[in-house]
């Protein structure tokens, strides 16, 4: 018998599959000129924990590693005060009709419940918005961008990019969004609050370092599983779970090789370990039988240009992964059922239209991505096992919520 970590958990595998996977892939200088000095740099200024600055205390669910936190970005209390509010404020648009919130909801685990997202111009991306849920340990901020790494850098996306879709739209826009900022009395104590070294505070490089630093406090692990596994609570899991979370680390599912330790993700970064950034081609699609993806939306070969690389995909956590449908990186999936199918049978058989192929097939596909057979007893286990990820303390947690009046 072979053993396996599962989220920090060793258990038996003897049993079978890898899922692959916010929501905005460019170049990690996006659709903005370096030369424009509206551009934010957070790599600029001070940004660190000045004088009347109070260090944020992270308090880590047990198992948890210490995340990584830029050196030129420390988290204070105040920063995160301060990013909590401009992430459910729509005024940081420039149309004033978007917040980040309005793609990434509490209750959704800090999605929208969508296949794509949809932009403040009301444009669609080509992509579904992920989870911000434990966002902190992220090694790559966006499905398939392998520079994009940062908070720091992602906050720049939806704020600037006007490439595939305006998301938040304050390019060009910026005087108008940082007057409108300037206008709310609350900001004109938490800016100075967070940056008291700063003699004007309210810029929209301290947005994103602000934005960032509450991101990275958003961390999920308080869920049934993790009361079975790290407080020893071994009625936590109900026998079918159980059950579930054998078949989960079985060589025959072959799930936790993409989706293992304490994140179930193989795309980790925190402190004192090497960053791992890994891509999947799952068999989603086979255009054609050449291993084709939908143009536009071909993963990691969009930016390496290797032919291997297509339709290659991050892994996203399972966390929470019952509230965050519908599932892969274009939504195309609606239920975790679903999900399972399409693992069991080795990939996506598309019988027509423009992306007909067997993904199964796929020249591309991840070797971890094999056809196994499972019981309808087994398939619901694997999905309740699924469910014990859930944090429902995390999806209710007022310190993370909407803190504007409603």
């Amino acid at each position: 018998m072979k053993w396996v970590a599962v989220g920090g958990l060793v258990v038996a595998a003897g049993l079978g599959a890898c899922s692959d996977g916010p929501s905005v892939d460019v170049p990690p200088r996006p659709s903005v000129d370096a030369s424009d000095a509206t551009v934010v740099d957070p790599d600029g200024g001070d940004g660190g924990i000045a004088d009347g600055a109070t260090p944020y205390p992270f308090s880590l669910p047990k198992g948890f590693p210490t995340p990584s936190v830029p050196a030129n970005n420390p988290l204070t209390k105040e920063k995160v005060a301060l990013g909590r509010h401009l992430f459910y404020d729509k005024r940081l648009s420039g149309n004033g009709t978007l917040s980040c919130a309005g793609c990434h909801e509490q209750a959704r685990a800090f999605t929208d419940g969508r296949p794509f997202g949809i932009g403040s111009t009301g444009q669609v991306h080509r992509r579904n918005s992920q989870t911000l849920a434990n966002v902190a340990y992220a090694a790559t901020m966006t499905w398939a961008n392998p520079v994009l790494t940062t908070l720091e850098e992602q906050a720049r996306v939806p704020m600037f990019g006007i490439d595939p879709i305006v998301e938040l739209g304050i390019r060009g826009k910026e005087d108008e969004v940082l007057a409108a900022l300037r206008a709310e009395e609350k900001y004109s104590t938490l800016f100075p609050a967070a940056f008291p070294a700063q003699a004007d505070p309210l810029t929209l490089d301290n947005v994103v370092r602000a934005l960032a630093s509450f991101q990275r406090t958003l961390i999920s692990g308080r869920s049934a599983f993790d009361r079975y596994r790290y407080d020893g609570d071994a009625n936590a899991l109900t026998a079918e779970q159980k059950r579930g979370m054998e078949l989960f680390g079985s060589e025959t599912l072959e799930c936790f090789h993409c989706h293992g330790g304490f994140n179930f993700t193989d795309a980790v970064a925190f402190e004192g370990v090497p960053v791992e950034r890994r891509f999947h081609n799952t068999g989603l699609y086979n255009i054609g039988g050449a291993g084709a993806f939908p143009p536009g939306n071909q993963g990691l070969i969009d930016f390496t240009g290797v032919a291997s690389d297509m339709g290659k995909f991050k892994a996203p956590t399972l966390r929470n992964i019952e509230k965050t449908a519908p599932y892969m990186h274009d939504g195309s999936i609606a239920t975790l059922d679903e999900v399972l199918d399409h693992y069991a049978a080795g990939g996506r058989t598309i019988t027509s239209g423009p992306y007909a192929g067997v993904g199964k097939s796929n020249p591309f596909k991840s070797g971890f991505i094999v056809s196994f057979t499972i019981s309808p007893e087994d398939k619901a286990a694997v999905i309740a096992f699924l469910r014990s990820l859930t944090d429902e303390a995390f999806l209710t947690d007022p310190s993370l919520s909407n803190p504007w009046p409603q």
